[in-house]
């Protein structure tokens, strides 16, 4: 989480303006190795290879958004869509982040159990793509999901707190959640799949 930052008052993840010029869309699969290459300049340490990036793409294509402006790409955002046990493996740390076991990933028509922010990098306004990269994963298929992630820069442990993810106890290292706005309510009263999907429709 190189390079990217927001102002120092706290946003809400899912509340983050979606109007920036930014275009935020699904990779292509000829911009896999330009994606790569990228990742790997942008977070100093972190090596994201284009043969297991590619990997994750034909396993689930939405698992990969590009940052653009005009044409130029700005960045990226990755993402493990994890089934229920793959949220239990997580947390448990039977699941590895830097290893991920396919096993434990949702199928493209499976509902997703919780959403780990594999990688996130972006240079100069496409930062300002958060707010669609959230629309994102509004989507009927995520919009029950929280998300995870273990930040590896300042930059990105600075980027957790600003849209309001927390650490929570857990086997993995520095393993931070945002919760779901719609999750943070009482169990009694928490509004069904569908009042959540007309909740966010009328958001858009």
């Amino acid at each position: 989480m190189e390079r990217a930052s927001l102002s120092n008052r706290k946003r809400d993840f899912d509340y983050l303006s979606a109007e920036a010029a930014v275009e935020v869309r699904q990779a292509q699969d000829r911009e896999i190795s330009a994606i790569a290459d990228m990742a790997t300049q942008m977070v100093p340490g972190v090596q994201i290879g284009e043969r297991a990036l590619r990997r994750h793409f034909d396993f689930d294509p939405a698992s990969i958004l590009v940052f653009a402006h005009r044409g130029k790409l700005l960045g990226g955002m990755a993402f493990l869509f994890l089934d229920g046990r793959g949220h239990d493996a997580l947390i448990s740390g039977e699941f590895s982040p830097s290893h991920p076991d396919f096993k434990f990933f949702a199928t493209r028509n499976e509902q997703v159990a919780a959403t780990y922010i594999w990688a996130i990098g972006a240079s100069g306004r496409g930062i300002a793509g958060l707010g669609k990269a959230a629309a994102h994963l509004r989507q009927p298929r995520f919009v029950n999901a929280d998300c995870f992630a273990q930040p590896s820069t300042a930059a990105g442990r600075d980027l957790m707190i600003t849209t309001g993810f927390v650490q929570v106890p857990s086997a993995q290292p520095d393993l931070w959640r945002y919760q779901r706005p719609w999750n943070r309510q009482p169990t009694a009263t928490r509004t069904s799949s569908s009042s959540v999907r007309s909740f966010e429709d009328a958001r858009y």
